[in-house]
């Protein structure tokens, strides 16, 4: 008796998750439960997993790149930090790794910024900054060693205000 209870109450379940109601227009919405049929549908509405890298428009047939640009802080980032070269760069999983960097070539002394995306969205616990310092000796010993907080965090306010700028910028030009 209570299998068929469990059983009863698993098969509504499954049958109640095949289509679902809009909560603004009330329409019923139906779901499609195979993944290779809903990935082809997004593909062809959205492009891909990264969005619209190829920058066509399906709706309007024009050419309009939008990955990336839409993040001010990614923006931010790469033109406050634009003097240090950058080692690897993740959008998609929000990193921006840059090279070793010093201001003299004969510097004993290098820093590393790595830069953490963790939300979109314009505030100070959006990103992370971590910031790593190198000093080698003369016969080529090196040690690695974590910056202090101030440093990193005097870099994430120069981004955040590049971010700032750039949004009221935005702001400006819609109006």
């Amino acid at each position: 008796m209570i299998k068929k209870i469990i059983i009863a109450g698993t098969a509504l379940i499954l049958i109640s998750c095949s289509s679902k109601t809009d909560p603004v227009t009330g329409e019923k919405v139906r779901i499609e439960p195979n993944p290779n049929i809903k990935a082809k549908q997004f593909v062809e509405s959205e492009g891909s997993i990264l969005g619209n890298i190829t920058g066509q428009n399906k709706n309007k047939g024009s050419a309009v790149v939008d990955f990336a640009s839409s993040n001010v802080l990614w923006r931010a980032t790469l033109q406050s930090i634009d003097f240090i070269p950058i080692a690897n760069l993740d959008y998609a999983g929000g990193m921006i790794v840059y090279d070793w960097y010093s201001e003299n070539e004969n510097s004993d002394e290098q820093i590393k910024i790595q830069v953490r995306f963790l939300s979109n969205e314009l505030r100070a616990d959006s990103l992370q900054v971590l910031t790593y310092k190198k000093k080698c000796s003369q016969n080529e010993k090196c040690k690695v060693f974590k910056a202090d907080e101030k440093f990193s965090g005097q870099i994430k306010d120069n981004i955040l205000a590049s971010a700032r700028k750039i949004k009221i910028e935005e702001a400006k030009k819609s109006k």
